[in-house]
């Protein structure tokens, strides 16, 4: 079944990514808001570090065939993270969601982490593969959480 998605879908779903993040956050006790600044989407303090994170976030969503795509993020995206965060003094960090076939996966890591995952030649580039989300579950660094959406009734195409 190939996905006819709207025409302001790209819109929609980084507006998704970022109530989500910040959704889980608050869920799990962190004070949180979403701000409207070049370089971060929302701020949230860790209860468990104190630390005050200005976080970016990176939202795709994959067809199916696709799902192991990676996530694309611009160099210049690293730059704006970082003087953003200086302004408002706290620490910078990176949320990548991505919505694939029936699972919506979300990581959390600083700058420095990812940085040393995947360092920025041209761009950077958050991987999507088997061997890379093992990694990553590995990794003391990188925070995560996963939601399995199930499609129950839904209106079946006409055309």
């Amino acid at each position: 079944m190939t996905s006819s998605k709207s025409s302001r879908h790209s819109k929609i779903a980084g507006d998704f990514g970022e109530s989500l993040v910040l959704y889980w956050l608050s869920k799990h006790g962190f004070e949180c808001a979403k701000v409207d600044h070049t370089g971060i989407d929302l701020i949230a303090k860790n209860p468990h570090t104190g630390q005050l994170m200005g976080i970016s976030v990176k939202s795709r969503t994959r067809d199916n065939g696709t799902e192991t795509d990676a996530v694309y993020i611009p160099a210049d995206d690293f730059e704006k993270v970082d003087v953003a965060c200086e302004v408002f003094g706290c620490a910078p960090y990176f949320a990548i969601v991505v919505d694939a076939s029936d699972l919506i996966r979300a990581f959390i890591i600083a700058k420095m982490d990812l940085l040393e995952l995947f360092p920025v030649k041209k761009n950077s580039y958050w991987k999507m593969s088997a061997d890379y989300l093992k990694k990553y579950s590995d990794h003391e660094g990188v925070m995560m959480f996963e939601l399995k959406t199930n499609l129950g009734r839904w209106w079946q195409s006409t055309k």
